[in-house]
């Protein structure tokens, strides 16, 4: 199997206070089960490493079976390689930001829900929220002015938010930046 890159991107950690989980101890457990060059960013969940042993399915479970073992926490976990997140950003508006004036996020989807059809389920308001849908993910962006106003702040209630983990455009930036360095230095 070739080396991949891929980025783990752990749902509801390190968040008021629930489901904590230091990233240099995850680092370890991550190293433990076999994945290489593990290396975290912030403490949200955001983990990159390389696999050549095992399929994504795999990876996931393993990932899920050892935060469970070495934490004590049942967290879900998708995974995305660098192509899959490539074409993420391919789409992703250059101008989006995340700061005093525009509030702009990746919605990363499980498989489960991966489709253009989930937009349904969200409350969009056109006359603020920019969204979309691209394979894998969902853009959202609003001005902060109306971010109140925004169709984001609702989708809590939603029973698809279990499936989605989310990601402001500039913490997605920084991982892709850091998933090409990995390309690049191996």
């Amino acid at each position: 199997m070739k080396r991949m890159i891929y980025v783990a991107l752990l749902r509801g950690i390190n968040i008021g206070g629930r489901n904590k989980i230091n990233m240099k101890e995850l680092k370890v457990s991550f190293e433990r089960i076999g994945m290489l060059n593990v290396i975290t960013y912030i403490n949200s969940g955001n983990i990159i490493f390389e696999d050549s042993v095992h399929s994504e399915t795999e990876i996931v479970q393993l990932l899920e079976a050892v935060i469970m073992e070495d934490f004590s926490i049942e967290i879900k976990v998708l995974i995305r390689s660098l192509n899959q997140f490539q074409q993420v950003m391919n789409r992703l508006p250059e101008d989006w930001v995340n700061d005093k004036t525009m509030k702009s996020d990746v919605l990363f989807l499980w498989d489960e829900i991966d489709d253009e059809m989930n937009l349904d389920q969200f409350i969009i308001r056109p006359e603020i929220d920019t969204v979309f849908y691209v394979p894998g993910a969902i853009l959202w962006s609003v001005s902060r002015e109306n971010a109140s106003k925004s169709g984001l702040n609702r989708i809590v209630s939603k029973k698809i938010y279990k499936q989605i983990t989310i990601r402001n455009v500039n913490t997605v930036r920084k991982i892709f930046s850091m998933m090409n360095e990995f390309e690049l230095n191996a």
